[in-house]
């Protein structure tokens, strides 16, 4: 007895209100399907980003591949015509298409 008041026996706090079970069986399905329409989303984009690091790291290998066979060429006393063209400010004239003379690593490098 607290202050006068007979203090019942039993649970705390507020008594739930009386919902229909159909209508929280149902909201609780929307939740879901909200819930699970988010995860698809979220995963497509970790995809697509995984994709275009993948793509983006397989240019750099194919870059880096580049530059060793330069270096290479270079310590065997060669000049490659890229390294020729870009000494004396012919842009022009150095082709980007020189990635044919690079192997591809494809156990790195796979087309997505």
């Amino acid at each position: 007895m607290v202050a006068g008041k007979v203090k019942k026996p039993g649970k705390r706090g507020r008594k739930p209100a009386k919902i229909d079970l159909k209508a929280k069986l149902e909201r609780s399905r929307q939740s879901a399907r909200e819930c699970r329409a988010r995860k698809k989303l979220r995963y497509q984009y970790l995809e697509e980003l995984v994709s275009s690091k993948e793509r983006a790291i397989c240019a750099l290998r194919e870059e880096m591949d580049m530059y060793k066979q330069w270096c290479l060429a270079m310590d065997q006393g060669k000049i490659p015509s890229e390294i020729k063209a870009l000494l004396t400010g012919d842009e022009q004239k150095a082709p980007q298409s020189s990635s044919n003379k690079i192997p591809k690593n494809s156990k790195f490098c796979v087309d997505v």
